[in-house]
């Protein structure tokens, strides 16, 4: 508290009519001696101006700055102003979900091959379609489902779905709101589905594990209605922008009508002629390893253009902090909760005691080549799909995406987060240490576990 009444009491010397705009709040609100601030700021970015004032006048929030916004160091260095901020963090609290119009569109996505999430499909669909008035968006291979093509009475509902192939169709223009229904692995596969800006998701915990799918369904009527009116609280993942270029050697990429394997633009002249280049978004994260080949993997690791480390090993693993709970902890990664700007680099049983898991700011460019000593070639994947093999001269190319997955929660945040720690990862989760009895608590023995 020392250090920031120092930092604050810079402003007595300054006059009481003197005012200050709050950058981070892209002069929404206006702070001076005599104006004591009033609400929360509606969004608060790592580059925030100085914050003035006493210490009674300015009300700290749980925001992921510091102790406080200030960013003033001394009495002439501060942070220079960029421009080019990938996103604005802020207080997780204060994230809510609000709607500019009323939505119409609802995009439900269902396990496939799951008998047990037959009826709650058919329930929530009815319900969104005949309560709710709204246009139901199915993918065509749901449909295809003996037990729904046989269902009589679900024929009617069934005949005014809007349904649609994954890369043939675009629905990215056409969603206003997603519901999933099963596990993990129904949300990763909702961020798939868009490449730009994602509509906000509402997961359904109907599958194994459910880390990412808070809702339970009993009360599904209760709970999509308070989404639909626009009351609940959103986390923003992050997610990662990937791009793989390809080399392609004696001749052109391959592309059919100028486009990629994915349906993305191809490579055209320039540094990248005769090459292939593809790109995803991706929520938990991308795995380069040694595929089949009984060789350590041998790749090269570059942050914004310099030469990290070469790993050495069975592969390497770069997350968002959604992902961090995912094969990342299982390589002993750290857990970082999704709001933290972050991307995690994790090897993959290393050959080096010294090779421990970091974390980079969110940001920043990482680049992976194979090293030209390696001896075999590796191979990458995406959330676990469109896995693929790189051989040298080829690139992956990773940074922050633009285009966070706005996830709905049930309470908030950080509740929901350390609720699937605990529910589904049984973190710190074990028997309560017994209490000293009184004869105990006075014997002065030795320390006993348990």
């Amino acid at each position: 508290m020392e250090m920031e009444h120092e930092k604050m009491s810079v402003s007595k010397e300054l006059s009481p009519d003197s005012a200050f705009c709050c950058a981070a709040c892209h002069g929404d609100e206006t702070w001076s001696p005599s104006h004591p601030l009033r609400g929360r700021a509606k969004s608060r970015s790592l580059s925030a101006s100085p914050a003035p004032g006493s210490t009674k006048e300015f009300r700290r929030t749980r925001s992921l700055h510091g102790p406080s916004p200030v960013t003033t160091f001394g009495p002439k260095a501060c942070v220079l102003q960029n421009p080019q901020t990938i996103m604005h963090i802020q207080d997780p609290g204060s994230q809510r979900l609000t709607w500019n119009k009323s939505p119409k569109s609802v995009l439900v996505i269902k396990k496939i091959r799951d008998a047990s999430l037959l009826q709650p499909f058919k329930e929530l669909c009815v319900y969104l379609m005949e309560e709710n008035n709204m246009i139901v968006y199915v993918e065509k291979k749901v449909l295809e489902d003996p037990a729904i093509a046989s269902d009589e009475n679900f024929g009617p509902v069934k005949k005014k779905f809007c349904t649609f192939r994954e890369d043939y169709d675009d629905i990215s223009n056409q969603i206003d709101l997603i519901i999933c229904l099963g596990g993990d692995g129904t949300l990763l596969y909702a961020s798939s589905l868009f490449q730009g800006s994602v509509p906000p998701v509402m997961a359904f915990h109907l599958g194994s594990l459910g880390f990412l799918t808070p809702f339970n369904f009993e009360n599904f009527q209760s709970q999509v209605t308070q989404v639909i009116e626009g009351n609940a609280a959103v986390v923003l993942r992050s997610r990662l922008k990937v791009r793989v270029v390809k080399e392609l050697p004696g001749k052109k990429a391959a592309l059919h009508n100028g486009l990629s394997e994915n349906g993305l633009p191809g490579a055209g002249t320039g540094a990248e002629a005769g090459k292939q280049a593809m790109q995803f978004q991706v929520l938990n994260e991308v795995v380069i390893d040694r595929g089949p080949s009984s060789y350590l993997s041998n790749v090269d690791v570059y942050l914004d253009g310099h030469l990290i480390t070469t790993v050495q090993g069975d592969g390497v693993i770069v997350s968002t902090p959604t992902g961090s709970t995912a094969y990342a902890a299982a390589a002993g990664a750290s857990m970082v909760h999704p709001n933290v700007p972050a991307i995690m680099v994790t090897p993959i049983c290393p050959h080096s005691l010294s090779f421990r898991p970091i974390v980079v700011p969110a940001g920043v460019e990482l680049k992976i080549m194979l090293s030209p000593e390696a001896r075999n070639t590796a191979w990458v994947s995406f959330d676990g799909r469109k896995r693929q093999e790189i051989r040298h001269g080829d690139s992956i190319s990773i940074t922050t995406s633009c285009y966070p997955l706005p996830s709905i929660c049930v309470r908030d945040p950080v509740s929901d987060w350390f609720e699937s720690l605990a529910q589904c990862l049984h973190w710190n989760v074990r028997k309560k240490q017994a209490h000293f009895t009184e004869e105990e608590d006075g014997d002065g023995g030795a320390h006993e576990d348990g």
